[in-house]
């Protein structure tokens, strides 16, 4: 087993990055545990000057007091680009803070990992706020189908955190925090007749669906609670009018009765492996 100690991580702009997704899965279970590096293979340091380190240079070590993947956000990713996502780190030293790094690891423990996002900077961008603090952004880039190869990486991934002072000490976590890895989901409305008179039936229908690292499309979200939400013609607020379940290929419909002119729309809350979505409200007209 590789010796590892405990660095600080992440803030959060998304980018879409112009690369598409290979043709076939380049991801493999065998060897993304040693693309993962170290704090020594990082930092160019000894892994004997750790987090864990008894020596009297522990109690001088950076302090990271925050750490932002994508604004809090979580990951989502579809199935035909790569997508980029900006994260930071703010630590504190008495020399000042001069690099930073932060991974997203899945697996159950660091000699099981079968999902890694690394950084793409061989630096971290420091910014000093004060003469012993800095906030240091870097970038990370996930590619369906390569990085996220299988639908089972969807959901929660731990997230590895290091920074490095301006005396060369260290903090290092691959503990540090955790956060989510998402497969990017859509969801889509139609409500009718239109125009429809008052009092009668409006059919509300739609579909959930969500990207699937594997083959590259989208399925529908099977069996999830999904919200009818309207908001009146003259106002930008929504309420929620009624609640269904999506069936065995995602599809959702139910049933109002007309009364004013406004919009329908539907509104998902999102779960550990899909991010919240909603439709875009589709008017009806009502005589």
């Amino acid at each position: 087993m590789r010796i590892r100690a405990t660095v600080a991580a992440v803030s959060g702009a998304l980018a879409l990055s112009a690369l598409a997704v290979p043709a076939a899965q380049a991801g493999n279970d065998s060897d993304v545990a040693a693309k993962k590096p170290t704090a020594a293979e990082r930092f160019g340091s000894s892994e004997n000057r750790s987090a864990f380190s008894a020596s009297a240079a522990a109690e001088a070590e950076p302090v990271v007091s925050k750490v932002t993947i994508n604004s809090g956000a979580g990951l989502a990713v579809g199935t035909t680009y790569s997508k980029t996502f900006t994260v930071s780190v703010t630590a504190s030293h008495a020399t000042g803070i001069q690099d930073a790094y932060v991974d997203l690891w899945h697996g159950s423990d660091l000699d099981n990992i079968d999902g890694l996002l690394v950084m793409n900077e061989e630096a971290a961008t420091c910014t000093a706020s004060s003469a012993t603090t800095s906030t240091c952004k870097l970038t990370v880039t996930a590619t369906p189908g390569s990085d996220l190869y299988k639908n089972a990486l969807a959901g929660t991934w731990h997230v590895t955190a290091g920074a490095l002072a301006g005396d060369g000490s260290i903090y290092w976590n691959d503990f540090h925090t955790t956060h989510r890895v998402q497969r990017y989901s859509k969801l889509t409305v139609n409500a009718s007749p239109e125009p429809v008179t008052k009092g009668k039936t409006i059919t509300a229908t739609g579909k959930l669906s969500r990207a699937n690292w594997e083959d590259f499309k989208y399925h529908g979200y099977t069996n999830q609670s999904v919200q009818l939400q309207f908001r009146k013609k003259d106002s930008s607020t929504y309420t929620t009018v009624k609640t269904v379940k999506s069936n065995s290929t995602g599809e959702l419909k139910t049933t109002v009765t007309a009364s004013v002119d406004g919009y329908y729309r539907w509104s998902f809350a999102g779960t550990s492996t899909t991010p919240a979505v909603k439709a875009t409200g589709d008017f009806v007209d009502v005589r």
